[in-house]
């Protein structure tokens, strides 16, 4: 499927951006990362990784409610 392929690529380029030192980033850096993080997102979001990963996110919040109660 050619959107994991673009989509792991993305993510390559956003855990290179972000090992960067903060101090050395400018706000059209951060702006930058936003928009590829978002990206990243749109592109693992109807993906069956996108799918897994939104259910053990779901479970992992409906656990940590029903913990607190």
């Amino acid at each position: 499927m050619l959107t994991v392929n673009v989509a792991v690529l993305l993510a390559v380029i956003v855990v290179v951006r972000l090992r960067r030192r903060t101090e050395a980033r400018s706000r059209f850096d951060e702006k930058l990362t936003v928009v590829l993080v978002l990206c990243l997102g749109i592109l693992l979001a109807p993906s069956a990784f996108g799918r897994w990963a939104a259910d053990v996110l779901g479970q992992l919040a409906s656990g940590a409610t029903q913990a607190g109660r």
